[in-house]
């Protein structure tokens, strides 16, 4: 016999009895599943939030980078414009009348002057300071290249007579000297010139001339003076040293005496060594000129000038090129430079 229980709807809803075990459906535990998708949604907002800031301070340290260097073009571009015209005016003063008191020679004698803020100094010597190398005598560059450049004298003689050959006009070698087969011999592609020198670089490429060489002589030549000796008054002691025969103590004590001279505006001394290869002044002048901006930006100018017939035109550059600095103090110790318009002598 079986009974059939029958519930109404009513009691189908009851709630359960207290201690009673309520089991619910796996879709019903979303509760945990609907906190995954939020800690998600925090870890990509604070990435982006990170990436972001990174975008913005790359964008900013390259903004300011340009910023900076748009500055310092345009200071550096001030800098070169008041440099050039630094060489113009001390080429103006070089032409004005010898019987001013106020007259500027070319003897080496730093100027100082300041113009819109920046801090100039300039230094003019006369051309004729340095050794012309298509014209100066054999026995002036033997000395340079033995007691300037430390050639033995066999090195030297070599080296000298291979400046010749490369010099002079014609193919034929000189005993120890160096034409076109002696190029071929060395591994060289190329030939003398048999011309006179057009810059003190092409030095560069004689045979004998190595790199060191050439750095200790090359300050002390030039391509523009014509003359076949050298001013006593102005050259450097390294020029001074290359006159034969000369010892570095007579040298250093023409030096001496030719600062003081100068310092007391009295006239140079002669140098009686160097009387077999003097020559005066030529109105041709070596100008150095560095012009340093209130940011600490320089730039420096290295001119060979000379005066030009044309009234439309002061000067005729032969050589415009940008130098290095020389004379003005860096700015960290520009306490320590002198006042402004100090001039004093400067071995160049």
């Amino acid at each position: 016999m079986v009974l059939e229980v029958k519930l109404a709807p009513a009691q189908l809803n009851t709630k359960p009895w207290r201690g009673a075990r309520v089991l619910r459906s796996p879709r019903y535990t979303g509760g945990y599943r609907s906190d995954r998708p939020q800690g998600i949604a925090l870890v990509i907002a604070l990435w982006l939030t990170i990436l972001l800031t990174v975008i913005a301070s790359s964008f900013a340290f390259s903004m300011r980078s340009e910023a900076l260097a748009a500055r310092n073009a345009v200071s550096g571009a001030q800098a070169r414009a008041v440099a050039d015209g630094a060489v113009e005016r001390m080429a103006f003063e070089l032409q004005r009348p010898r019987n001013r008191t106020d007259a500027w020679s070319a003897d080496g004698q730093m100027r100082q002057w300041q113009d819109a803020g920046a801090s100039i100094a300039a230094v003019a010597v006369d051309e004729s300071a340095k050794i012309d190398l298509n014209a100066a005598s054999d026995a002036l560059l033997r000395g340079l290249l033995q007691n300037v450049g430390g050639l033995p004298s066999d090195e030297a003689q070599q080296v000298l007579e291979a400046i010749l050959d490369w010099r002079d006009r014609d193919d034929l070698r000189r005993p120890n000297g160096a034409e076109e087969p002696e190029y071929r011999a060395a591994g060289r592609k190329y030939r003398p010139t048999n011309a006179p020198f057009e810059s003190v670089g092409e030095l560069r490429l004689v045979l004998g001339v190595t790199p060191a060489l050439y750095d200790r002589i090359a300050p002390t030549l030039t391509v523009y003076s014509r003359q076949g000796g050298i001013n006593s008054a102005t050259a450097s002691r390294e020029v001074l040293l290359a006159v034969p025969n000369v010892t570095p103590e007579q040298v250093d004590a023409f030096v001496a005496q030719r600062a003081d001279a100068l310092a007391q505006q009295l006239p140079v001394p002669p140098f009686p060594p160097a009387q077999a290869f003097a020559t005066g002044p030529v109105p041709m002048w070596r100008i150095h000129a560095e012009a340093t901006m209130p940011d600490g930006v320089t730039f420096v100018r290295d001119a060979v000038v000379r005066p030009s017939t044309d009234p439309r035109r002061g000067v005729i550059a032969l050589l415009w090129q940008e130098g290095t600095r020389t004379l003005l103090p860096h700015p960290a110790s520009s306490a320590d430079a002198p006042s402004s318009n100090a001039n004093g002598p400067v071995n160049r």
